[in-house]
């Protein structure tokens, strides 16, 4: 990779859904091999449907009248541009942890952030709905950010987590087992690698570790993201000038020649 931590090229909207699922499933493959053989790691799937099945904005008119003695001319409305914008079904991936030994029961729900998580809208609301209830359960809950836009949605409240130290991208553990008030917060800088996180497991079952900057490399080098992304552009979503000038000093070691916004 040619950045430290996080690549912000990957959080391009174009290219988020496919670096989402591959992050959810490389994920998987780096637990799998340390929580067996009492534990097994399920990708499941949240569907929901964004936007109305069929929009039709009719054409619009004003029948022209004959003119009366005195009258005012009613003249016909300008044709309107019809729009239809069917729904859209939308797949999110998540992990499961589940118990093997107690009847395959839930243990942690692990969750990477997608844009519709953030924004307002039927996927927002989904999320938040499922937040609240693992949150009431015993189950772990464990949420990885790493879109440095979008409204704040991960279950510590965003004061508190700001308050801890600046970050562009913060993953959280909130255990079942405890406290719900209580977080284990890891927030990282751009400039900064990712962290290792704590999987918490059953009972005493001690955490096992979550290399998230390795799950972000793999899935960078897996899908060919150094061929697909067009370092010479500036950053989308954008990154402050003083970011996108760090940026572009590692691009031009790397040998890309980033441009260079003009101010206004």
């Amino acid at each position: 990779m040619l950045f430290p931590g996080m690549d912000p090229y990957l959080e391009e909207p174009v290219l988020w859904t496919g670096v989402h699922t591959a992050l959810i499933v490389y994920i998987r493959n780096q637990l799998q091999p340390v929580l067996r053989p009492r534990y097994l790691t399920a990708i499941e799937e949240r569907v929901y449907v964004e936007g109305p099945a069929k929009e039709r904005v009719p054409d619009v008119w004003v029948k022209k009248k004959k003119k009366a003695k005195g009258a005012v001319a009613v003249l016909e409305a300008d044709k309107p541009v019809v729009v239809r914008t069917p729904a859209r079904e939308l797949h999110e991936a998540y992990l499961n942890i589940l118990d093997l030994h107690d009847k395959q029961r839930l243990v942690t729900v692990i969750e990477v952030l997608s844009p519709t998580n953030k924004y307002a809208g039927p996927g927002r609301e989904l999320y938040l709905a499922k937040q609240r209830e693992i949150r009431r359960s015993a189950v772990h809950l464990v949420e990885i950010d790493l879109l440095r836009t979008g409204p704040h949605v991960l279950a510590v409240a965003e004061w508190a987590a700001r308050a801890q130290r600046p970050y562009h991208y913060l993953a959280c553990v909130n255990r079942g087992s405890g406290e719900r008030d209580e977080f284990d917060l890891y927030p990282r800088r751009l400039a900064e690698r990712l962290p290792r996180i704590g999987i918490p497991r059953a009972g005493k079952d001690p955490d096992v570790p979550l290399d998230v900057q390795a799950v972000v490399e793999q899935t960078y080098t897996d899908g060919c993201y150094q061929d697909r992304i067009d370092y010479n552009q500036p950053c989308r979503p954008p990154l402050s000038p003083e970011e996108q000038a760090w940026a572009n000093r590692l691009l031009r070691k790397a040998g890309y020649r980033p441009t260079t916004r003009k101010r206004r």
